[in-house]
């Protein structure tokens, strides 16, 4: 009461703030946990800031799992202080732990997930992967956390923003992110083992995510392929008999596939030629080595997968894709390139040369037909004699090899859907047969309906027809590289050049055209009731005007090459000006443009010097597997390549398809190599030549695309020791 009554006591105290001009202060209820407290608290990784949290939720009937202790879109408190760690850790996270365990709702609390679309499905057990803690990671894993869970929202999924995409599920995190600890934990501790089978929602397993992620540095490819040969061993221990490289996406790619489809060099390279040494995974190789003898050493290749004898195959995958940018290199890698080689050798230079002579005998009877041609309207009537016979029989041999061309031309577009930036390599034929076909086809139409345009068309045929005898120079090393040279100068280099020349062509012809005055007609009424009338000279011979549009474009097209004529007759207006146009146009083009393209061609012969050879081998392959699928089904099975034979690794009796390549490497002297064989070359020449009858039937197979032919065969099968 004495303080109450003293003056200087109640002035201090009851004064607001505000009049004496401070900020009011607002007073936090120590008792009370609102979520902005709580997050506050766990931030700033102070634990005494969270004394009396238990006390609060036990009175208030709540717990940290539930709705009000989430933000908005389903953070929870435990994910905020997995997202403040310092030095990897933050001693809030086990209290919240141990209050969440005293609640009775730790399963609840340690798998509770985002639910905006952003980030959608992500849990702590994310969050503690991605900031690599494994220490916390094995603490929510012993208290229940999912494995399994999957984050599936935006930021996890490509699109055109922001993202990482790691394949939703914990383990393809911790694979994606380079934490070899973290994966073998999550796939061998004794709580919830990680399964590898398991995929996301594009239907990836963590094996196809490693090859999304993959980006073809040293660095990346490094740890891309240690990580994905430690899943495979981890799995092999965990699940002997499950083949996980054989798991196929959404879209029908396994792993091999998917690194062929993306264009991921150094690890599809790493997986083609994965050799392990130990028995126990030997079973996981996809590279057995045979025999060793000093520098040389014979290998075998698993063809599962690789060869075209199976559908979409790795083969058909690196030939066929348009929008693979680095196939050629990837075509280049063991045991692709041999493979080619051989299945060349076996049956695809037989094929291509007969298919060749074909040709070259629809082109001698087009010709024939064509030279040979019949005065009059047509159609003409065939009379009973020998020539006309023949001479019909030719019509109907180019018109059947036309309407071939012009159906094959458009499965094969259809198939490979060429674009520009690969029209050199895929299409460029195709759309030359398809323009030859259908021109024809036109020009039997105006035939039978007899108007005499058709032979307009039919010599554009005979043309096109001898340009597409370069298809036929693939066959053939030195004249395929020449021919590549050609397609690609058409392609780039000439295309640009006329698209320039075109556009200076027609507007310097407008220009000549718009400045020429016409002649003053002629006074014709003199001749008017006689019957003969004498012609001034000018009369004598009507020539050409450049007040022709299509003339005028004639003419400065002679100019072009250095044949124009200078001379004119015509009246013009502004004479200096008429000569200004002429001397701008023949520095343009005769001068700027034409020694631009020499320039242009010049640059592109020396860039592609390298580059060629690559995409001619790209362009036989094409060939290759063209000519394999006419293949009756017997004969493409004796044709198949490598040999079956049983491994005898871990599994038992492991029998595959292999295919053998003798290789030397100076740099490398394998001593301790695990070799199924100790006598070098002792399988040399196993594989049977070619009976005659198959090289018939080969043959036979490369004109008649869909012939029947019963034949038994079986593919060769070797056991070794």
């Amino acid at each position: 009461m004495l303080k109450l009554l003293d003056p200087h006591y109640s002035q201090i105290k009851f004064i607001s703030r505000q009049i004496r001009g401070e900020t009011p202060q607002k007073q936090r209820d120590s008792s009370i946990y609102t979520i902005e407290r709580l997050f506050e608290a766990v931030a700033s990784r102070d634990v005494r800031q969270l004394d009396g949290l238990y006390q609060y939720l036990h009175q208030n009937m709540k717990r940290l799992s539930d709705s009000l202790c989430k933000s908005s879109h389903g953070k929870t408190a435990l994910m905020k202080a997995l997202l403040h760690l310092k030095d990897g850790k933050n001693e809030t996270i086990d209290e919240l732990i141990d209050i969440s365990e005293r609640l009775g709702d730790i399963k609840e609390f340690v798998n509770a997930a985002f639910t905006n679309s952003y980030y959608k499905g992500q849990t702590a057990l994310h969050i503690a992967i991605e900031r690599r803690s494994i220490f916390y990671v094995k603490l929510l894993v012993s208290k229940g956390a999912d494995v399994h869970v999957k984050a599936s929202g935006k930021f996890f999924q490509s699109h055109d923003g922001p993202y990482f995409y790691f394949g939703e599920l914990p383990l393809s995190l911790a694979a994606c992110t380079n934490q070899p600890d973290m994966v073998d934990y999550l796939m061998n501790n004794k709580y919830q083992q990680a399964d590898a089978k398991l995929t996301d929602s594009q239907g990836n397993t963590v094996l196809h995510t490693l090859v999304v992620v993959a980006d073809n540095s040293k660095e990346n490819t490094e740890f891309i392929t240690d990580i994905y040969d430690l899943i495979l061993k981890n799995n092999a221990q965990l699940h002997p008999k499950v083949k996980l490289e054989d798991i196929e996406n959404n879209k029908g790619l396994t792993p091999l596939k998917l690194a062929a489809k993306t264009g991921k060099l150094g690890l599809f390279s790493h997986i083609l030629k994965r050799e392990f040494q130990e028995h126990h995974t030997k079973h996981l190789s996809r590279k057995f080595t045979e025999w060793v003898y000093g520098p040389v050493h014979s290998s075998l290749y698993d063809l599962a997968s690789i060869d075209s004898f199976e559908k979409n195959s790795v083969l058909e995958i690196l030939t066929y894709g348009t929008d693979i940018p680095n196939r050629h290199e990837m075509l280049e890698t063991e045991p692709l390139s041999r493979l080619l080689d051989e299945k060349w050798k076996r049956f695809g230079s037989k094929m291509f040369l007969f298919n060749f002579l074909g040709y070259v005998v629809y082109l001698v009877v087009f010709t024939a037909v064509a030279y040979n041609k019949k005065n009059g309207a047509p159609p003409f009537p065939i009379e009973d004699d020998w020539m006309d016979y023949l001479y019909v029989s030719g019509q109907g041999l180019i018109t059947l090899a036309n309407i071939y061309f012009f159906f094959i031309a458009i499965v094969e577009m259809k198939r490979k859907r060429p674009k520009m930036e690969t029209l050199l390599v895929d299409g460029y034929y195709e759309i030359l047969f398809f323009s030859q076909g259908l021109m024809f086809m036109v020009s039997a139409g105006l035939y039978l309906w007899g108007q005499p345009a058709y032979l307009g068309f039919l010599v554009l045929v005979l043309a096109l027809s001898w340009v597409n005898v370069l298809y036929y120079s693939r066959g053939y090393k030195n004249m395929g590289i020449y021919s590549v040279m050609i397609q690609k100068m058409i392609l780039s280099d000439i295309l640009r050049f006329l698209f320039v020349y075109v556009v200076f062509l027609f507007g310097f012809s407008a220009a000549v055209v718009s400045l020429l005055i016409e002649p003053p007609a002629k006074n014709k009424t003199i001749t008017k009731g006689r019957l003969y009338a004498v012609l001034s000279a000018d009369e004598e011979c009507v020539k050409p005007s450049f007040r022709s549009i299509d003339y005028t474009i004639l003419q400065l097209f002679k100019f072009t090459i250095g044949m124009g004529d200078m001379e004119f007759t015509q009246e013009y207006q502004y004479g200096a000006v008429f000569y200004l146009l002429l001397i701008f146009y023949i520095i343009l083009t005769y001068i700027l443009l034409l020694n631009m393209l020499i320039a242009l061609m010049n640059r592109t012969v020396e860039k592609l010097t390298m580059e060629t050879t690559s995409i001619w081998k790209l362009q036989r392959a094409g060939t290759i597997l063209d000519m394999e699928k006419r293949l009756p089904c017997c004969l493409k099975m004796r044709l198949r390549s490598g040999v079956e034979i049983n491994l005898g690794t871990a599994l038992g009796d492991d029998r595959r398809r292999c295919f053998r390549v003798e290789e030397v490497n100076w740099n490398k002297w394998n001593t301790n190599l695990t070799k199924i064989n100790e006598d070098p070359g002792c399988c040399y020449g196993m594989q049977q030549p070619d009976s005659v009858i198959t090289k018939v039937l080969i043959l036979l197979s490369s004109c008649v695309p869909f012939m029947q032919v019963s034949l038994s065969s079986q593919p060769d099968k070797l056991k070794l020791p």
